[in-house]
């Protein structure tokens, strides 16, 4: 199956570049290029992309609102594309709603497989990565641990998957910890994802800090540290 991308970026050469890049590839078409984000959340709307790669930094609407619009709009996926090393700009791209995370000096075979990631349904950051982001920009603003009601719709082992996404485990890590199958975590990952309007992993670390129920500081399950970056992509 084709993988369908829109690349948008307001430098030209770097557009073009990257386009030239993934267009090459048997199983990659670039169906739209967009100067701005209001030109690519109009080029996302006309051509039903499934991978959109975005310049964070761009004239009229940035990469981080036209994120947010494309990812409350469909299915389109994206890839977030910056020259600035920022945690910040990760925090904010993946609280938009972002499936991945690339420094434009990113190398080719890393685009390709970059979008290849995305496209299939998985995240480009490890769920440990973004519990880390996610402790650094909540711990300022330490809320109180009254249960959120948006976590009422999940049930007590539901929870218990959550917290442990949250505290960056495995599929294989959860089955252990929960004591059952690992399709029966594949399970309770899917129904969490789909009860809470979740995209991926990813999105569920970030929700469960915000619910507060997960802290910055907790320990991981069995005092393990489980701080340290995964080297393979989340997958659902």
């Amino acid at each position: 199956m084709t993988i369908r991308v829109v690349v948008a970026d307001d430098q030209e050469l770097v557009r073009s570049g990257f386009a030239m890049i993934l267009d090459v590839q048997p199983d990659i078409e670039v169906v739209a290029e967009a100067g701005d984000g209001a030109e690519a959340v109009d080029a996302v709307r006309r051509h039903a992309p499934d991978v959109a790669l975005l310049d964070i930094r761009m004239p009229r609407v940035d990469g981080i609102e036209a994120c947010r619009a494309i990812s409350a709009a469909g299915d389109c996926r994206t890839v977030m594309l910056t020259t600035f090393d920022s945690d910040e700009y990760v925090y904010e791209a993946l609280h938009a709603g972002a499936s991945g995370f690339l420094l434009k000096d990113v190398r080719r075979d890393d685009l390709v497989h970059a979008v290849r990631v995305v496209a299939r349904g998985d995240s480009l950051l490890a769920p440990s990565v973004a519990r880390r982001l996610v402790e650094q920009y909540t711990r300022p603003a330490a809320r109180s641990r009254r249960p959120d009601p948006r976590l009422d719709v999940l049930t007590a082992r539901e929870r218990e998957t959550l917290l442990l996404l949250a505290r960056g485990l495995s599929n294989a890590e959860i089955a252990a910890e929960l004591v059952v199958s690992d399709h029966t975590v594949k399970t309770h990952v899917g129904n969490v994802l789909a009860k809470l309007g979740l995209r991926d992993r990813i999105q569920a670390v970030i929700c469960a800090y915000e619910t507060g129920l997960v802290a910055a500081g907790d320990p991981p399950p069995g005092g393990a540290d489980r701080a340290g970056p995964s080297p393979a992509p989340a997958r659902k």
